[in-house]
């Protein structure tokens, strides 16, 4: 047995920014409208006005400092804005089928709600005989490629492999923390789908030798029967985004445009495979067009899960005179959604989207995501993790300027005679070790985490979402649920489409 100790990981840093300091540009400006009404009675010296000009200078500073959920009164104020705005244009709503628009040619393209309007799926050689579907974002110049993946697991291995897994992963991210690198985006996603054991039972009757005992072919039936309904299955994607403007030397030479910058993608995932092998990761199959559009139908219709799950079984049969596997493009969006303020409802199901806004503190096994995925008869639940590198240059300029911002904190608070907290002195030598790991020639990564769970019956939203939250707690997160974005929450959370984060806004 081996008796080496399980490693355990910490260090995560919150991403500080803002206009100024934590604050946003409308909280400056409500900073600024406090200040002038605080200095009002003083210029007009009229201390009548002063009844007037405090209380709301002490309005303007609540609005810009409190903070309710974890956001500011201006944010909230924000979201409620944009969302009753969509929802006085209808711009909550989403109406596909007949209502599609079609292409000059009469032929009907892929037809998504949202933010996912402007992507668009391609088709490319993988250069092994087969087709990858490829998907395109004209408005950020990326290309994305999704594959299907399988893993060993960690909770069942010794101490040792386990280790070895997780340095292999570390590997595998740390090397895309290149200057200029192509690859800006590294998404792993993976959903808990509650399964009634269909796609099981279609394979073994068709495995089943004609030959086998009457008393093993009973007892395996009884088994399925039992156990079947009780099941869940786990499906584990991983996505890569190729920035276009960062390649564009390389997709030149790969013949320009589309074709160029797939050619570039293609060469590049097919250079993880050794990495990513190295990691315990095995790529099961790399997503064709219609690969893709079944990831997408069944993320808005998890009612088409099992009968395409059976299907694909199915038609791993060289006997089979089926459709084939997979969903045509033009059929994977959703008939219908609806932006909800804090839920998002499409088809037949509705979704609740998390975001994770605290990982633990201290310092946590490999495995402390696990209870998140944990196993619901009542519904299915989505975990994204988004991972974007960043060169060692600005890395270098990013831990600079927290450095920076930490030690003139420090330094005020001296000054003004305020003790420091521990968490304060904690996150300063967080913020040194870090500082000496990226040194040492250790990658830094931009990461987000979101969690998602639907249900086919509303009755049974708010107990899968307390359950949710429950389990997170066990882990040592903090989740916030996204008030008035949930239609963009589900884009990434239950979705392996490489969406990410959005820039960084750079604080004063």
């Amino acid at each position: 047995m081996s008796q080496t100790e399980p490693a355990l990981y910490g260090g995560w840093q919150s991403e500080r920014s803002g206009f100024m300091g934590n604050l946003s540009g409308l909280g400056f400006v409500l900073v600024v409208a406090a200040l002038i009404f605080a200095m009002l009675p003083i210029y007009t010296r009229s201390w009548s006005s002063a009844l007037f000009a405090l209380p709301m200078a002490l309005l303007l500073l609540l609005l810009a400092y409190g903070r309710v959920l974890g956001l500011s009164a201006d944010e909230w104020i924000v979201l409620a804005v944009r969302h009753q705005i969509a929802v006085a244009t209808n711009r909550n709503l989403f109406f596909s089928g007949l209502f599609a628009p079609r292409t000059a040619d009469g032929s009907q393209p892929m037809d998504l709600p949202g933010r996912l309007a402007r992507l668009h799926l391609l088709e490319a050689p993988d250069g092994l005989g087969g087709q990858l579907g490829i998907m395109h974002n004209p408005v950020d110049n990326t290309y994305t490629a999704i594959c299907r993946v399988s893993f060993p697991g960690l909770a069942l291995v010794d101490t040792e492999k386990q280790n070895a897994r997780v340095k292999g992963w570390a590997a595998f991210l740390r090397g895309l923390c290149k200057e200029d690198g192509v690859i800006t985006r590294i998404s792993v996603h993976q959903r808990s789908l509650p399964d009634d054991g269909a796609a099981l039972r279609s394979w073994t009757d068709r495995h089943t030798s004609p030959d086998a005992p009457p008393a093993a072919v009973q007892a395996l039936d009884e088994l399925m029967a039992g156990a079947g309904p009780a099941a869940t299955t786990r499906e584990t994607y991983l996505s890569v985004t190729l920035s276009a403007a960062r390649a564009r030397l390389m997709i030149k030479g790969a013949g320009g445009g589309q074709i160029g910058a797939a050619a570039v993608l293609v060469r590049e995932i097919n250079a993880m495979a050794s990495p990513l092998s190295s990691a315990g990761l095995q790529v099961t199959e790399w997503l064709s067009p219609r690969g893709v559009a079944q990831v997408i139908r069944t993320a808005f219709d998890p009612e088409a899960q099992l009968a395409l799950s059976a299907r694909s079984t199915a038609a791993e049969d060289p006997t089979w005179q089926g459709a084939p596997k997979g969903v045509a493009p033009e059929l994977a969006g959703p008939a219908a959604t609806e932006t909800i303020w804090g839920l998002y409802r499409h088809d037949g199901a509705w979704t609740v989207s998390y975001q994770v806004r605290g990982l633990p503190q201290s310092e946590v096994y490999a495995t402390f995501l696990q209870p998140l995925l944990r196993p619901r008869s009542n519904a299915r639940r989505s975990l994204t993790l988004v991972y974007e590198p960043i060169g060692p240059a600005k890395a270098r300029q990013e831990l600079a300027r927290e450095k920076t911002k930490r030690d003139a904190a420090r330094k005020l608070r001296a000054k003004t005679g305020r003790a420091e907290s521990e968490d304060e002195r904690r996150e300063a030598m967080t913020a040194r070790a870090q500082d000496v790991a990226r040194a040492s020639g250790h990658g830094v990564l931009r990461l987000t985490a979101l969690v998602a769970v639907t249900v086919t019956d509303l009755e049974e939203l708010e107990t899968a979402c307390a359950e949710l939250q429950a389990d997170a707690s066990s882990a040592g997160l903090e989740v916030r649920r996204i008030w008035g974005a949930q239609d963009d929450g589900f884009t990434i959370a239950a979705l392996p489409l490489g969406l990410g984060l959005p820039d960084r806004r750079v604080g004063i």
